[in-house]
């Protein structure tokens, strides 16, 4: 029997995508010894394209903003929504949280490399092409067990894990931590298209998200990219694909004849990508920590793509989770319950009402309501653009009551 090799690490990340790059960059600058297993290599495909401004605070944070700065992704200024001829934009420099005032949407083969590559420059080892294929947490201990490419094995001896591993959710998989998600199984078919969008009322600063005409549960998001393509894409519970052609691209462009006001905007799209799918994606863990690990973005936990609060969330973790880890490796005596995963749920749990209020269609009514106080709208446009953990905003620290609240009203305003 040949021997396994051992190896002894002090923080192990799994990962390369933003939240672990982050996570072990910011980790590196505080002088912590950090190495990254990545399944895939970069660069390579994924969605979560349009990020809100509150990534830029941890892009900044961790050293890479100016080279995020310098790469020529598309300058994103807010987000608008349209559903028939209503349309509504909001500006993220006009918040009630004076975040950063823009943002970027990127194709994130690029940008995941881009934030990869700034943190193997600032000293942190990536090894691409390796897979964990188990772990051994018992009596106190962090064995990994890594596969290559070539088939050979390694174990590994960490000091901590911090699980950023995204839609491949290791950790929950391998410790059984994945817990049902209390959110309908939906579906999103998109693709990237060149857009040729000559629409006059089309601002490439935004995302744009459009409501179905007829059916409130099925949106479209339409994310602009600085070299005239698009990411478009369409969401809607499985239900609503019964029946519905099974061919990708022809099922998404059906989905896009119905709602004139996008079928208007991409009349001169170019179709020249196959389409996609990912079903069942919503997720959700027992635990967002245990002795020696805590999980990062969506190996915890992932709501909707609706609001591209993903990213977020997974910046919002790794930066919380490198900040408690470097206090606990310093000596410190940290509680990661208290410290990392209630704050941590109290902005998912925002984020999760007003997604909730999406479909339902009472946060509909309201973003699309014609006169919303100017103060309202800076109070929504602050969580639109990821400021969900301000307890000073109304919206935030009272989410499910301010947005019943503000929904009745729109709707006696309706009547």
């Amino acid at each position: 029997m040949p021997t396994v090799e051992m190896e002894r690490r002090q923080v192990v990340v799994i990962g390369a995508g933003p939240s672990g790059a982050i996570a072990a960059a910011l980790l590196k600058r505080n002088g912590h010894d950090v190495l990254i297993i990545e399944r895939q290599h970069f660069p390579r495909f994924s969605i979560g394209e349009s990020l809100l401004s509150h990534c830029i605070d941890f892009i900044e944070e961790a050293g890479m903003l100016e080279a995020v700065n310098a790469a020529g992704f598309q300058l994103k200024t807010g987000a608008a929504f349209a559903w028939g001829e209503r349309y509504s934009a909001f500006e993220f420099d006009d918040t009630f949280s004076n975040g950063k005032p823009t943002t970027f949407q990127v194709q994130r083969a690029d940008f995941d490399k881009l934030l990869a590559d700034q943190a193997a420059l600032q000293g942190v080892e990536i090894r691409y092409g390796q897979t964990l294929v188990g772990v051994d947490f018992a009596a106190g201990h962090r064995y990994l067990h890594v596969r290559q490419e070539n088939g050979r094995e390694y174990h590994i001896k960490a000091s901590f894990v911090l699980d950023a591993s995204g839609y491949g959710r290791v950790l929950p998989r391998l410790l059984n931590l994945e817990a049902p998600s209390n959110f309908p199984l939906r579906q999103a078919v998109f693709t990237h298209i060149e857009d040729r969008i000559e629409h006059p009322g089309f601002d490439r600063t935004k995302i744009l998200i459009t409501t179905h005409p007829t059916h409130r549960d099925i949106w479209f998001w339409t994310i602009p990219f600085s070299d005239g393509r698009c990411s478009v894409g369409v969401v809607a519970a499985k239900t609503h694909f019964e029946g519905r052609d099974l061919d990708l691209d022809a099922c998404l462009r059906g989905f896009i004849d119905e709602t004139p006001s996008l079928s208007k905007v991409l009349k001169n799209a170019v179709w020249d990508t196959p389409a996609r799918s990912i079903g069942g994606y919503s997720a959700n863990v027992t635990t967002l920590h245990g002795p020696g690990f805590a999980l990062l973005g969506n190996a915890a936990e992932f709501l909707d793509p609706v609001f591209s609060s993903g990213v977020t969330i997974a910046m919002r973790s790794a930066s919380m989770a490198a900040g408690l880890l470097n206090r606990q490796l310093k000596g410190e005596s940290v509680d990661w319950q208290t410290e990392f995963a209630e704050p941590l749920k109290r902005g998912v749990d925002t984020f999760r009402c007003y997604v909730e209020g999406w479909y339902a269609g009472t946060f509909q009514d309201v973003i699309f309501h014609a006169d919303s106080s100017p103060e309202i709208r800076r109070m929504i446009s602050a969580i639109l653009a990821g400021y969900a953990w301000d307890q000073r905003n109304p919206f935030v620290s009272e989410p499910k009551r301010r947005l019943r609240m503000l929904s009745e009203i729109c709707a006696e305003d309706h009547a």
